[in-house]
């Protein structure tokens, strides 16, 4: 599944997330994560239940 999101929409975020959780970055990285679904999945229209099974499907293609 390719990237839908340039370099300066995944700076924006990160540095969003960043400022709201200064000292953990797990937390972050969670919240990272969650916002770049969020923004792909607005761009294309779906839902997070058809995207998490489309990037699911290509993993089981890649591992295998």
């Amino acid at each position: 599944m390719k990237l839908l999101l340039s370099d300066k929409e995944l700076k924006k975020i990160r540095e969003d997330v960043e400022k709201e959780f200064p000292h953990d970055m797990a937390l972050q990285e969670v919240h990272i994560a969650r916002k770049i679904i969020a923004k792909e999945v607005k761009d294309s229209g779906g839902s997070y239940y058809k995207y998490i099974q489309k990037w699911k499907k290509e993993q089981m293609k890649i591992d295998f």
